[in-house]
């Protein structure tokens, strides 16, 4: 679907839709004069308010539109960027519902739609409205859009156009995380998703490293080795290099391809959900794609180890005691806390090359769900200023990230007994102490920041009509790259 910045007036669309307050008259500067007449008469009507989401139709003659829709965006006190996400969204859907392909969208003046910011969310959204992971299906039947023209509010012309350029390549990055984490498991093995990071390394000039298993080896990085063991699809750890700049920033993206929980098997139930616990590491190759178009002023690295754990022979145990990349030996308690394994190796290379900022996403555990629901994401460092920024950067991208505690006494429950660490906790707070493991690993970088993606990662299929991969992660961690670029 294409979006465009509306040059004026709204000529050869199906539908003129207007966002307007509640108890206020709908903007119709640049408007035809039909098409504002329409819109007068449409918010005339009795009843009408402009309360959340109402909505008063009026067709129209000639040829500029064949209909004009006002429709309600509450009270201007109460609009913020989730609101405005909403009614995108709930406005879209209803243009597509009704067989309508081509709608001109006017927003009024107000502070959430304002700047460079306000135009990346419009866009960023009508760029994503309608996204379906069609590979494997003949044919589609959700509508469909085919273009969304956009008036932006009196003055922010400017503003929309460089909102349009970044939210373009937002939105390709975010699209690329859900296709590569929607792929089905007999596909997206870690051999296909190290091809697919070296595509996507090609396509923009990208240093990139693929370590076999016998490279594995001769590294010392078991944990990986001891996750993949059990699979006939071997493992594979990915680096990637791009960028200039004095600042470094390194990503680290948890990897497993498909997570039957090994020897300490999963139950049945939802497992097929389990595709996407590679979502981290989809993560960052969206993230990397969307970094590198942006040509964001860094040096940049992204870490992927990539593994499916699956319980054969070869598998790892129970009792065992594995060494890792920097040298720490962690005893295994439970093979189904696979991801600290796999990026324990990721984070110690990452820091050993001593980044200014090192972040690692993952789905990691069923922990932070019970804690914050399928809604946001727990954040955990222990650098304070790091910990504001990502979260205002959340807030502005619109995805909900809550910081959670690594109090000391969580970084002694994973102390061994016979190993340097072991791999579980207890079961309370399960998602504070796996966060705590992991801080084993980032010694050399300046600041760490672990962000537990399993609730919002993806919508379980439950829920049929959201079904599949979120996305999450890519808006928050581009928009804290642009706002520190800016010195934001």
């Amino acid at each position: 679907m294409k979006t465009r910045l509306a040059g004026g007036k709204p000529i050869d669309h199906d539908v003129v839709l207007l966002g307007c307050f509640e108890r206020e008259a709908p903007e119709l500067g640049g408007l035809p004069g039909p098409v504002a007449a329409a819109a007068r008469k449409a918010a005339d009507r009795s009843g009408w308010k402009g309360s959340k989401d109402q909505t008063s139709t009026v067709h129209v003659s000639g040829k500029q539109a064949t209909s004009v829709t006002v429709r309600g965006l509450g009270k201007r006190s109460d609009f913020d960027r989730r609101a405005l996400k909403n009614w995108l969204a709930a406005a879209l859907g209803s243009v597509a519902q009704d067989g309508l392909k081509r709608p001109f969208l006017g927003l009024p003046g107000h502070e959430t739609v304002a700047g460079v910011g306000g135009g990346l969310c419009v866009f960023r959204e009508a760029a994503l409205f309608g996204y379906q992971f069609g590979e494997y299906r003949k044919k589609s039947k959700a509508p469909r859009l085919r273009d969304v023209t956009v008036r932006p509010p009196a003055g922010e012309e400017e503003a929309y156009q460089e909102g349009r350029r970044l939210a373009l390549k937002v939105a390709a990055g975010i699209g690329t995380t859900r296709d590569l984490a929607n792929t089905p498991p007999n596909v997206a093995t870690p051999v296909w998703m190290a091809e697919q990071a070296r595509a996507i390394a090609a396509d923009r000039g990208m240093e990139i490293t693929i370590l076999e298993p016998k490279e594995l080896e001769e590294r010392g990085m078991g944990g990986l080795l001891a996750v993949g063991g059990g699979s006939v699809n071997p493992p594979r750890m990915v680096r990637l290099e791009w960028g200039q700049g004095e600042r470094s920033v390194s990503l680290v993206g948890k990897g497993v391809t498909f997570d039957t929980g090994g020897i300490s098997l999963k139950p049945g139930a939802n497992m097929d959900e389990m595709k996407f616990d590679k979502a981290g590491a989809c993560t960052v190759m969206g993230i990397a794609q969307a970094a590198a178009d942006l040509e964001l002023p860094y040096r940049f690295r992204a870490y992927l180890p990539l593994a499916e754990n699956m319980p054969d022979g070869k598998a790892y145990r129970p009792s065992d005691i594995v060494r890792c990349y920097n040298g720490k030996t962690v005893e295994i308690l439970n093979t189904d806390a696979e991801g600290r394994m796999i990026l324990a190796d990721a984070l110690a290379w990452a820091a050993e090359e001593k980044p200014d900022d090192l972040l690692d996403y993952a789905t990691l555990t069923g922990a932070c769900v019970v804690a914050l629901g399928h809604y946001g994401a727990g954040l955990f460092t222990h650098q304070d200023e790091l910990a504001s920024e990502l979260l205002g950067a959340a807030a502005s991208a619109d995805e909900y990230l809550w910081r959670l505690p690594l109090w000391p006494e969580f970084g002694e429950e994973v102390r061994g007994l016979h190993g340097d660490l072991q791999n579980l906790g207890v079961r309370w707070g399960g998602a504070n102490s796996a966060a705590a493991f992991l801080s084993n690993f980032v010694r050399g970088a300046r600041r760490w920041a672990h962000v537990d993606i399993a609730g919002p990662a993806y919508v379980g299929r439950s829920n049929k009509k959201g079904y599949g991969s979120t996305g999450y992660g890519v808006g928050l961690t581009l928009a804290w790259l642009m706002r520190q670029a800016q010195g934001a």
